[in-house]
């Protein structure tokens, strides 16, 4: 069969090779994917890189179908008209559907001094920069983590793990998404780790230099490097393409994942903002939403209807050092509970996770259409109905 629909997908994260692969189920259809480097950066593992205990560096040979055809590129806007993506070498890629998976990165610190003196690590490039600026310091210099959620925990525990002064700063709260519970036990281990916790709510940074950490209360932290993991922003492509986008720039799509402008447009990951309602932005949306997106263009691409989304969670995993690791099991609308796996057990699904990400993604390019997500929120639809009646 010859291909005949070309379908580019903008981003080479968990979601956009997902979706790259699941689309060669047709053999009418030439897949494109873009990305702007030649490698997959497999994010949860940034801050084992940062640590210097692991690499979050993955060929795109080992998970990507030999059909997709990989364009190193930057996409610098996308011509819904002309249905052609610009790059930022000047040359343009066609289109017939696109689905938008271009992922998010470290939020831009408003905070006087933060980008000139504060260490990002959401994108490889910035974790690798970081890990060279450990490699030069000292162990016994003073590292503060601003921001104490998933990502500011891991990096935190990592490097005390390595026998560092760590000092994490969590604005008001030990990651707020954790069931009160749960959130001892990360303080108890944190501790253990010898990580200094700052929380309540003097505990916001006004203010950072080349060698301290300002908060809101006057005090000053004395800081050699700085890690800054507070937030996450997504690119501003589809703001600049026209495209109509929520509050935090993720691309505004109804339930099936299609942009509400353009049915050729199907958004997908951290970048996708279905019915202004966004699933958290992780790995555990990513694949299901990649896949979603992909049915949803080969639902168009045949005439049908494409199906609304049914994904769900089960909880965050978060590791606590070299080889420990907790979950904090949650409902499938992604609300905590008081339940937590920690010890041998919370340590093994967190090592698993690393590798059976990749085995999803890989399993996918070489059975188009096998991966199935279990876990599914069936209560979505009355959520909406709810936030419609307001």
């Amino acid at each position: 069969m010859t291909q005949n629909i070309r379908v580019v997908v903008v981003g080479g994260g968990y979601a956009g090779v997902m979706a790259a692969n699941r689309l060669t189920q047709r053999d009418d259809v030439a897949v494109t994917l873009i990305n702007p480097r030649p490698d997959f950066v497999h994010r949860i593992r940034l801050h084992q890189l940062v640590g210097g205990t692991g690499d979050a560096v993955v060929g795109y040979r080992d998970i990507l179908a030999d059909r997709v055809a990989l364009v190193v590129d930057t996409a610098s806007r996308i011509d819904t008209t002309g249905r052609t993506v610009a790059l930022a070498n000047g040359a343009a890629v066609g289109y017939d559907y696109l689905i938008y998976a271009v992922g998010s990165g470290s939020a831009d610190p408003s905070v006087p001094g933060a980008a000139e003196y504060a260490h990002t690590m959401a994108s490889l490039e910035e974790a690798q920069r970081l890990r060279s600026v450990l490699d030069t310091t000292p162990t016994t210099a003073m590292v503060t983590v601003v921001g104490a959620g998933a990502t500011g925990i891991e990096v935190a525990a990592e490097l005390a793990a390595e026998g560092r002064a760590v000092t994490l700063v969590c604005g008001k709260v030990l990651h707020p998404y954790l069931h009160p519970r749960t959130r001892r036990r990360f303080a108890k281990r944190l501790a253990k780790l010898g990580v200094s916790i700052i929380d309540g709510p003097d505990a916001r940074v006004t203010g950072v230099s080349r060698d301290a950490v300002r908060l809101a209360d006057g005090r000053e932290l004395p800081s050699t490097v700085t890690i800054w993991t507070a937030g996450f922003s997504v690119p501003d492509l589809a703001a600049r393409s026209g495209l109509t986008t929520d509050a935090a720039g993720r691309l505004l799509t109804d339930e099936t994942l299609t942009s509400i402008d353009d049915d050729r447009i199907v958004a997908a990951g951290d970048s996708a903002a279905p019915s202004n309602l966004p699933l958290r932005m992780s790995c555990q949306a990513a694949n299901p939403l990649g896949a979603h997106a992909a049915d949803t263009v080969l639902a168009r691409i045949t005439g049908g209807q494409p199906t609304t989304i049914a994904i769900g969670f089960f909880g965050q995993c978060v590791s606590l050092g070299h080889g420990a690791a907790t979950v904090q099991l949650a409902s499938k609308n992604d609300i905590a509970k008081a339940f937590a796996v920690g010890g041998f057990l919370g340590a093994k699904i967190k090592r698993d996770s690393f590798p059976g990400l990749i085995e999803h993604l890989a399993h996918e390019a070489h059975q188009p259409g096998s991966y199935t997500w279990k876990f599914r929120d069936d209560t979505r639809r009355q959520r909406l109905q709810t936030l419609a009646e307001r």
